[in-house]
């Protein structure tokens, strides 16, 4: 018997998207201490890319 597919894994597959990040724990470890101190991994990390995208607008309009 297969399993029903609920309606949020139906959004989810439809609009979801993932992206991996590899670290090296020899060359990166200050970023993977960073990520394993948030409690958020993934809010952090879309925090500092929209700001990021908030800094470029800025630069562009000037």
């Amino acid at each position: 018997m297969e399993k029903k597919i609920t309606p949020q894994e139906r959004y989810a597959a439809k609009y979801k998207k993932q992206y991996k990040l590899d670290c090296f724990t020899r060359t990166e470890l200050d970023i993977i201490e960073k990520l394993e101190s948030v409690p958020n991994r993934a809010g952090y990390i879309k925090s500092l890319i929209r700001a990021d995208i908030a800094a470029s607008k800025e630069k562009q309009e000037k």
